[in-house]
């Protein structure tokens, strides 16, 4: 009875001991998503064609180089409203990707700056729950005719928020980048 006893405490302490351990904390992992698409489609506020500035990946994070391409040039001095998309299109049906970004908005912010000398600019329409920024919705206004401007969009998780409206300033990941050659005519 006294050996049962003792290989009880025995069994007991061991038990003890390997429930502290602090191999045994789960921690929350937040796997980066996997992007294949991202599609930011313009249309002016007057009406017309939309203008489709897209990045597609077919084959991941393969060897393959993204295809970049945008529809057609921006009307000089107009108007568009802007929506972006992204897809994990190796997934069968597509992954929405923007669904997770919106759900978790305070981890993730579109960047989107310009180059060139057409003077085209955005504002976000959207915004977290903290009153920052997201980019999935914006406005876009283009400005004097000019050819050759890029446009490069980032977008970044667990980024910095509030930041300097940059994607360097924003710090965090990026989850996809892309960048654009455009006219404005």
């Amino acid at each position: 009875m006294k050996t049962f006893k003792h290989l009880l405490l025995l069994f007991l302490s061991i038990g003890l001991f390997t429930a502290c351990s602090d191999d045994d904390d789960p921690v929350a992992v937040n796997e980066e998503e996997v992007i294949t698409t991202m599609t930011l489609s313009l249309q002016a506020v007057g009406g017309g064609a939309p203008i489709i500035f897209q990045s597609r990946d077919a084959d991941g994070d393969g060897p393959n180089a993204p295809v970049v391409t945008v529809s057609g040039p921006l009307a000089a001095n107009t108007t568009y409203g802007g929506e972006i998309e992204f897809l994990n299109e190796l997934e069968s049906p597509a992954e929405d990707i923007t669904e997770e970004v919106l759900e978790e908005d305070d981890e993730h912010q579109v960047f989107y700056s310009f180059t060139g000398g057409s003077g085209t600019s955005f504002n976000y329409n959207d915004s977290d729950g903290n009153g920052n920024p997201i980019g999935v919705s914006i406005t876009l206004a283009s400005g004097a005719a000019a050819v050759g401007n890029t446009l490069t969009v980032v977008l970044k998780h667990e980024p910095t928020k509030p930041n300097d409206g940059t994607a360097a300033g924003g710090g965090g990941e990026t989850d996809i980048e892309a960048t654009f050659t455009f006219d404005v005519n």
